[in-house]
């Protein structure tokens, strides 16, 4: 390596970095790299969808406290740095016709403004690489789709000290590549479930196939297959931090780890911009930097 490397995942809420791409980090962070997680909300609207928890006064009443701590408990796993963006869950709109979103919430925000405060982000940490969401935000929460917009916005202003003034901001950095997860894809998907038919095994995923379908989803372009498996175990831990948002016995948990390893010991992702050459497809989000 000729220089630290220093890898930025941006995330809309707490639970998102553990995951999205968290056997990922953990690998890197294994050989060194400097891992930030940028989290652009607090999850203050997120239910608790852990049946266990549901009815506590306590949590519910205290909600932004206890997934803040739950964060805290997950970096720890990870390794990761982790900071906060400091803007309002806007909340998951149900209904037909879908109610407004919140006054306030990140997701009414200013495009610029609110990139701004991510380039503060990474004039600071200075990555080469990034994550984020696709313009669909992997699915379609407000929040996620917001934290696509700015990170595109903020990829280009980061160098852009026209827009972005240094002695505001802080001195001008233009990252080399960024990624968008891709991790819920329908090869691994498939791939799972089948497995799981073939050892006689009950599948969480046959609605999950089922729905596909229905909802007509596009097709992704996975770019980028980064071998992760020896690190399935501390993604696991990292996502079961988060208590109020993961049922430990829930659907996250039904495929053996050793089947997942044996059948899908990657996690992917899909390479939306790069000022450095690199062919395709690849399995280091560095190709082209080291």
């Amino acid at each position: 390596m000729t220089d630290q490397l220093r890898l930025m995942a941006v995330h809309a809420h707490p639970d998102d970095e553990s995951s999205k791409g968290a056997a990922t980090m953990a690998k890197y962070v294994s050989e060194g790299v400097d891992v930030l997680v940028v989290t652009c909300t607090g999850g203050e609207r997120g239910s608790i969808l852990n049946p266990k928890l549901q009815g506590d006064k306590y949590i519910e009443e205290h909600i932004h406290e206890v997934r803040k701590k739950e964060m805290d408990e997950a970096r720890e796993i990870l390794g990761v740095k982790q900071e906060w963006l400091g803007f309002v869950d806007s909340g998951l709109p149900e209904g037909d016709p879908l109610p407004p979103l919140p006054e306030g919430c990140f997701a009414l925000e200013d495009v610029d403004k609110a990139a701004g405060e991510l380039v503060r982000k990474i004039r600071a940490f200075r990555p080469q690489v990034i994550t984020t969401y696709d313009e669909n935000g992997g699915y379609p929460h407000p929040d996620h789709i917001m934290t696509h917009k700015i990170s595109m916005v903020a990829f280009e202003g980061a160098a852009d000290t026209e827009k972005y003034p240094e002695a505001e901001y802080g001195a001008a950095w233009q990252p080399q590549k960024l990624y968008y997860n891709q991790g819920f894809n329908r090869p691994r998907t498939e791939a799972l479930h089948n497995a799981m038919l073939e050892r006689g095994l009950e599948s969480p995923y046959g609605d999950w196939l089922k729905r596909w379908d229905e909802f007509e989803r596009v097709e992704r372009t996975l770019t980028t297959h980064i071998p992760c498996a020896d690190f399935f175990e501390i993604r696991d831990k990292a996502l079961i931090a988060h208590a109020t948002q993961i049922d430990p016995d829930g659907g996250w948990f039904r495929v053996p780890l050793e089947l997942q390893k044996e059948v899908w010991p990657t996690e992917e992702y899909e390479l939306a911009k790069s000022l450095v050459d690199t062919s395709l497809p690849e399995d280091d989000l560095f190709a082209g930097i080291r």
